[in-house]
């Protein structure tokens, strides 16, 4: 494992910094394994409501295994077997699945849940909630369905300053688990200055694996001309590494596939680090750096900022379906 310190005393070569952590979180390793169990249980089709991660390569793998994805239950044949995503579901998705008969398996990420349960508890003792993140995305709609009545959406500062609510002493914030946690940190400190007696969760919602990818996106962009990151542009934390790279002035893409990358990106570029979102898979970051060597850039280094070990159990249907499969 190489040392940036090291890394940047040497010649000016072309190379790789290949940043560590990258890639699949545990909550989207949990996920893509519960579809792929699900298929080799059950057998196609499985339906999955909406993408199960935010990977285009990664739902087109599925899909080709027998993975029928849909946008609401509605398509989904009564009585069916069906998988949440990953980024989690509202109480009225769940209301639904079971007025149709249908058989459920919940693939969503354990650090989802608990900014659910949080909604729950804060919507139960009384409290206002201000959810900060975007509000297009699955797993905001799935967390402001939990107390739709008390919940509000901001994604700006102006949004915060606009905010109304019963009782300014009575408010409490929630986070969308995939933001950048400077973005997160300054709309924080708005709701704090507005509301001084705000509530918060015990711990931050934002996730281990969107927080350790932003570290190291930090610690390494300074060593680099170019940042490339591997995600599809539906993913909300690999969009927020592209940023993360921008804010400290290092050029940086979004890119689904080595396919993507403009020969022209690394014009003058001696230094290109590369990471992946948590839903991109590890094939497509060997494609680029493939790529890049193909390009000249021979050194190839890997940099690991911080160790991840975090793993997650199956939810209780697949673990059943596991112990009651027939033994071959």
């Amino acid at each position: 494992m190489a040392d940036l310190d090291t890394i940047n005393d040497s010649p000016k070569t072309k190379r790789v910094l290949l940043l560590k952590p990258r890639g699949f979180c545990a909550g989207v390793v949990r996920a893509v394994d519960i579809v792929k169990i699900a298929l080799d249980t059950f057998g196609a089709p499985i339906y999955v409501r909406k993408e199960i991660v935010h990977n285009s390569y990664v739902v087109n793998d599925l899909a080709e295994k027998g993975a029928i994805f849909v946008n609401e239950l509605d398509e989904v044949p009564e009585g069916a077997r069906v998988i949440y995503s990953a980024h989690g579901v509202s109480p009225a998705v769940r209301a639904d699945a079971k007025a149709r008969g249908l058989k459920v398996i919940d693939a969503t990420c354990p650090l989802v849940t608990k900014v659910h349960v949080e909604a729950i508890k804060f919507a139960k003792q009384g409290y206002s909630l201000v959810l900060v993140g975007h509000r297009d995305h699955e797993e905001v709609e799935g967390t402001q369905g939990e107390a739709p009545d008390v919940t509000q959406v901001v994604s700006t500062l102006e949004e915060v300053d606009a905010l109304v609510v019963p009782d300014p002493e009575k408010v409490a914030y929630l986070t969308q688990t995939t933001l950048s946690l400077d973005e997160a940190k300054y709309m924080i400190e708005a709701l704090k200055k507005k509301f001084p007696n705000i509530h918060g969760p015990h711990a931050q919602d934002i996730c281990y694996a969107t927080e350790n990818r932003q570290v190291a996106v930090k610690n390494v962009a300074h060593g680099a001309d170019l940042v490339l990151v591997v995600g599809s542009k539906n993913s909300s934390n690999s969009n927020r590494l592209v940023e993360v790279s921008k804010n400290l002035d290092t050029n940086s893409y979004l890119i689904d596939t080595a396919d993507a990358i403009n020969p022209e990106w690394l014009d003058g570029v001696n230094t290109v680090a590369v990471t992946a979102g948590a839903s991109a898979p590890e094939v497509l970051v060997k494609d680029v750096v493939e790529y890049l060597q193909g390009m000249g850039y021979g050194d190839v280094n890997e940099v690991e900022v911080m160790p991840e070990n975090v793993r997650f159990g199956l939810p209780p249907e697949i673990v059943q379906a596991i112990a009651s499969a027939p033994r071959v």
